[in-house]
């Protein structure tokens, strides 16, 4: 698992046109998708979506693939969500303690929040034991940590970009 920021705003955006939009869309929805398949759904040569991919890596707008894995049949059933709250004293910190988060074998994910609590930990466990033995542990003993709450998931959605919108133009445009 990667400890690098998702978001860097820091770091200049690249321009982008309307067909490495698409190529980013259909990629978003099926990574394994095979290039000749991919041009021909963004309009483009087998060869210029090659090089489009290529450059979209290169940039770091494409960080990588990933498989969807279905960890609760791997027999992790339970996932919660664990807002952290650290102590002012321990402020400095925070960038190691969700880099020592990152390293615990539940742990999912880190967002790193605005707001009354500095955390989001994401996890997955065999059971309540387990989730128990984290927050207990690797939480609520840490000296830095002033309080925690943890939020069992029930049931976790997940967008379907393909027919939530048909680019990301559209999310951008898109008003309540």
């Amino acid at each position: 698992m990667s400890d690098r920021p998702v978001r860097r705003p820091d770091v200049p955006q690249p321009r982008l046109d309307e067909v490495d939009e698409r190529i980013l869309w259909v990629l978003a929805s099926d990574a394994r998708i095979p290039n000749n398949r991919l041009a021909a759904a963004v309009g483009i040569a087998p060869s210029t979506c090659l090089v489009r991919v290529r450059a979209l890596e290169d940039a770091g707008v494409i960080s990588g693939y990933r498989a969807e894995v279905d960890i609760a049949r791997l027999g992790f059933s339970i996932e919660a969500m664990v807002s952290v709250r650290v102590h002012a004293a321990a402020r400095h910190e925070l960038r190691d303690f969700a880099k020592r988060l990152l390293r615990v074998p539940v742990v999912l994910d880190v967002s790193f929040l605005a707001g009354d609590k500095d955390f989001l930990v994401h996890i997955a466990c065999t059971s309540t034991e387990q989730l128990r033995d984290f927050v207990a542990d690797e939480l609520s003993g840490d000296p830095s940590v002033a309080t925690t709450q943890t939020s069992i998931v029930f049931e976790r959605l997940v967008a379907d970009r393909e027919h939530q919108a048909r680019s990301y133009g559209e999310l951008r445009r898109w008003q309540a």
